[in-house]
């Protein structure tokens, strides 16, 4: 790191595609449990004592998953009287939009190899917060990490944006050459050929354009998990504490919900035998309706779980596949950019068709769609990192993903000792959404989809 006028910090930017100002902006996490307490006061004047007008909570995910970011609460907090209601509008605050793209040449470099010509680089810097000086170092690449200096030139993002419309060449020019060798010149020159800027859309612009996120829930009732009854069963629940698969699923719902504007999740269970003939079902709705399997909110999705359970019969195999392929087929139905659709499947780990269901995803990488897989219970979850694809690219018959859509997250490095308790619900929120927003993104991105402009206040 290098010093600009005044001893200014100069922080090292990508040489080529980058970003505008001062500091890298990831794309915003989904983490809902940050919840504002608002505390409405009358207007402040001198020696006069505020009036306290109301109070209202809110999960910050609640303000951004509702409609075009903008959610009414009423006030409370004055017993016995009507305190009025709160508007409430989500606003992401970001100076880092843009995306320059900049193509660049060298010529008549300083040769640092003995033999052959230079193998340049470019290091970017900044040195003040709104990026308008910008000092650029050219190095010679060594395959052994010590690079060559070669020299540097400074411009401004004023500058290199007039490269639009003509060239501009950069002399190169290496200090300590400059002051020991009075006929020195320049160590080459670099010219900007082409500069080129586009905006970059985040996942709040598409929320507030009025996408829908729509989340469906799965859950494992295939026999690998226990019988409910015994205390080892991953399904056990006492009258003292949630299974296994309640609090996962209370969990992770609750995180969730927040972000579904209906609050109505179609819930699916799979691996179990179910009323009224035993026939073995891979999708069979938790509330027993098939023409609406729809729950509302998570602790309908919970109270019909716990209704399954007393009625159906743990078997297997345990298939991925037929739930994967029913939510795609949703999903195939809209796909201008208005609807997402995100599948959270609660699983012991033990997977049978493991072939069908990388080919179900891989087909299902093309669609609006997630997946978040939460592993419960001490299985090793091999399979399910697996289909994660997070350091290689899931493939089936030859055919890769044309994009990463699975998350999987191990319930038990979530909870205590004990399994009854989780330990940071920010954290297991952090992780469980992680890459939804990214991967929204890329989905709408590779479709070339805008975000729609919001309603008028």
């Amino acid at each position: 790191m290098g010093t600009g006028p005044g001893g200014a910090a100069l922080t090292p930017l990508p040489a080529v595609r980058t970003h505008r100002g001062d500091r890298q902006h990831p794309e915003p996490r989904l983490c809902p449990q940050v919840r504002p307490r608002l505390l409405l006061r009358g207007e402040a004047k001198p020696a006069l004592r505020c009036d306290f007008l109301g109070q209202a909570f809110v999960a910050l995910g609640e303000v951004i998953g509702s409609q075009r970011g903008r959610l009414e609460r009423p006030l409370t907090g004055v017993p016995g009287k009507r305190c009025g209601t709160i508007l409430l509008l989500a606003e992401e605050l970001s100076n880092c939009r843009d995306i320059v793209t900049m193509q660049l040449c060298a010529n008549k470099l300083d040769k640092k190899d003995f033999f052959g010509k230079s193998d340049p680089f470019l290091v970017f810097y900044r040195s003040n917060e709104d990026g308008t000086t910008v000092k650029i170092d050219v190095y010679d690449w060594d395959r052994d990490g010590s690079h060559d200096f070669i020299g540097e030139f400074a411009t401004s993002y004023r500058e290199l944006s007039r490269a639009q419309s003509q060239f501009t060449v950069y002399e190169v020019l290496n200090p300590r050459k400059k002051c020991k060798k009075k006929k020195y010149v320049n160590s080459g020159t670099v010219t900007l050929l082409s500069f080129s800027v586009e905006s970059e859309f985040t996942f709040v612009d598409y929320i507030r354009g009025g996408t829908q996120l729509n989340f469906t829930v799965a859950i494992d009732f295939t026999a690998s998990n226990g019988l409910p009854s015994q205390p080892t069963s991953l399904h056990y629940a006492s009258p003292y504490q949630l299974s296994a698969y309640a609090l996962a699923l209370k969990a992770v719902g609750e995180i969730i919900q927040d972000y579904d504007s209906d609050k109505l999740f179609p819930a699916y269970g799979f691996g179990a035998k179910v009323p009224p003939d035993g026939k073995i079902s891979h999708q069979f709705p938790l509330n027993n309706n098939v023409e609406n399997p729809s729950c509302a909110g998570i602790e309908g999705v919970l109270e019909s779980y716990l209704q399954s359970l007393r009625t159906v019969q743990l078997y297997g195999p345990t298939n991925f596949a037929p739930v994967i392929n029913q939510v795609a087929g949703i999903a195939a139905q809209v796909t201008d950019g208005s609807q997402y659709h995100v599948l959270l499947i609660i699983t012991d780990g033990v997977i049978s068709d493991m072939l069908q269901t990388k080919e179900a995803i891989v087909t299902a990488s093309s669609l609006p769609m997630s997946i978040i897989i939460v592993g419960v219970g001490p299985a090793e979850f091999e399979a399910m990192e697996e289909l994660d694809g997070d350091e290689v690219r899931l493939s089936s018959r030859g055919r890769y993903a044309e994009r990463d859509i699975v998350q999987f997250v191990p319930f038990r490095d979530y909870v205590d000792d004990s399994g009854n308790q989780v330990l940071s619900m920010a954290r297991l929120a952090k992780d469980v959404l992680a890459e939804i927003p990214e991967q929204l993104l890329s989905y709408m991105k590779t479709r070339d989809i805008k975000p729609r402009r919001a309603d008028p206040e």
